[in-house]
């Protein structure tokens, strides 16, 4: 089962860690343990990154199609 039923061109919420704010990460591709994609706001906007599963707190949006 996938984790929230995640999917390429889905927005979700990263937490907030020591070195970074609350922010946007649009989600590239879904492996079994973590995401790749891109973050959308914040000071990490435009930085890829691969967070596990247990950064996402929730989907912000949906991809369309």
């Amino acid at each position: 089962m996938a984790y929230l039923d995640l999917r390429e061109g889905d927005v979700v919420v990263i937490r907030a860690g020591e070195d970074w704010p609350e922010h946007l990460f649009r989600v590239d591709e879904v492996y079994e343990d973590l995401v790749t994609g891109y973050s959308i706001t914040g000071p990490l906007k435009d930085e890829y990154g691969e967070p596990d599963f247990d950064l996402i707190l929730r989907v912000h949006s949906r991809a369309k199609g």
